[in-house]
């Protein structure tokens, strides 16, 4: 994945993408932030086409049960820890370096970035709103003074006529934007990915989730201290009940099932080499 998806190949060789490890066959950046926004801005200066995805739980879980979303989460540039059970489980198996790297925040300090270097971005997703769109480009603005948003567009839920499509690919394709932030949720932000980044001419394209309502302040976020311990999800269930009770229900405990069983296989795996 990334050089040559369009005009043939890319001006500099693909950049590497930092270490990875799998957990339920998912490979996950063991990385920081730091290294992470390195090679993002070594993709946007190689002129390299990739897509990066920032994994939750219920990403990787719904992979599992799904081949389309399997084969967007697999085809990804990098895919990065989003919640802490992921980190544990890195470093459970043996990468003790392995930290989170939280969508919201990578969005906001590579947006730092962005407004220090003159890289113009683009914004896809959020709410289908245009108050919403034009409070999110406000919010991002006056935080990062001059960050150049090259365009926006929040398309409706459903599936996309083919015309619509080609409207999306034309405004982001004529906007000049290098970096292109996805937030229509997963996993319908990563099959999107997938299918559109050989028709996208930006370097990268990220999905980052709910980050768009929380950097609109539309959204309230959980409090540090409960990403840091793996609570995140309870607050975000408590705050939209509704629209959120199926999917933890759902996959947490079927996360914690799986991952007990690669871990008793891991553990097997260390105990025979030891011998």
């Amino acid at each position: 994945m990334g050089a040559g998806y369009l005009h043939g190949i890319a001006s500099e060789p693909t950049p590497n993408p930092p270490e990875r490890a799998e957990i339920l066959g998912i490979a996950l950046a063991v990385s920081d932030y730091e290294r992470v926004m390195d090679w993002m801005d070594a993709m946007v200066a190689a002129d390299a086409r990739g897509y990066v995805t920032a994994a939750a739980v219920n990403l990787v879980m719904s992979a599992r049960e799904d081949e389309a979303t399997m084969e967007a989460v697999m085809a990804a540039t990098l895919a990065v820890p989003d919640g802490m059970p992921l980190v544990w489980g890195l470093r459970a198996l043996g990468h003790a370096e392995a930290t989170r790297v939280y969508g919201p925040d990578l969005m906001a300090g590579y947006c730092a970035r962005c407004a220090h270097n003159g890289t113009p971005i683009y914004l896809y997703g959020g709410r289908h709103d245009e108050g919403a769109r034009e409070l999110l480009v406000r919010r991002l603005q006056e935080r990062f003074p001059g960050l150049q948003i090259a365009g926006s567009s929040a398309p409706p839920f459903r599936e996309l006529t083919p015309a619509e499509d080609e409207r999306e690919i034309e405004s982001i394709n004529s906007s000049g934007a290098q970096v292109v932030w996805v937030g229509t949720g997963q996993p319908k932000q990563e099959r999107w990915m997938h299918a559109m980044r050989p028709r996208l001419t930006p370097p990268l394209l990220v999905g980052v989730g709910a980050a768009f309502d929380f950097h609109a302040g539309l959204v309230k976020q959980a409090p540090p201290w409960m990403g840091r311990s793996g609570l995140e999800w309870a607050y975000r269930l408590y705050r939209e009940p509704r629209r959120l009770w199926r999917r933890y229900t759902r996959y947490n405990p079927r996360f914690v099932i799986a991952f007990a069983r690669q871990y008793a296989q891991h553990r097997r795996g260390s105990e025979g080499s030891d011998r």
